[in-house]
């Protein structure tokens, strides 16, 4: 498993300017810098010019408080998880199952929308890196979060 978080977090920093790479044999160092400044993260890898900045950082700011909603479902479904553990029901395991989910696609569909709007902004070339980008950060998020969560018993 640590390989392919390694190869995740490589993956990334290749996408990253030269400074980024070094942290890719430290996924712990690379996450921790993603959650630090994820903003940061998605400008340096995009090299906007200030006509698209313009057009693309209020896009950006609007689906990252969307996406509020979507992570909060899963984390607090995640939390619901953990907290129940051993005593587990077979009814709550799937609700929190079908939370999870749910989440996931609202998710989903959030990014295609935001996707077409970014398209309408950026080159091609550059809504697709954004894309690539934001789903390289979710990619070690979720895996972060998957290694804490024990399997349903």
């Amino acid at each position: 498993m640590k390989k392919l978080l390694t190869a995740v977090c490589a993956t990334l920093a290749l996408m990253l300017s030269p400074a980024w790479a070094q942290m890719a044999d430290d996924p712990s160092v690379l996450l921790a810098k993603i959650q630090a400044d994820k903003k940061g993260v998605v400008e340096k890898s995009l090299n906007l010019t200030a006509a698209e900045a313009k057009k693309f950082w209020p896009l950006y700011e609007k689906f990252q408080r969307e996406l509020d909603v979507p992570h909060r479902e899963y984390a607090l479904a995640v939390r619901d998880y953990i907290a129940a553990e051993k005593s587990m029901t077979d009814a709550n395991a799937a609700r929190l199952a079908r939370t999870v989910l749910a989440a996931s696609v609202t998710e989903a569909k959030m990014r295609e929308k935001h996707f077409k709007e970014v398209s309408k902004v950026l080159p091609g070339i550059k809504a697709a890196r954004y894309v690539q980008i934001e789903n390289k950060i979710q990619a070690v998020q979720r895996y972060e979060t998957a290694k804490a969560i024990p399997l349903a018993y």
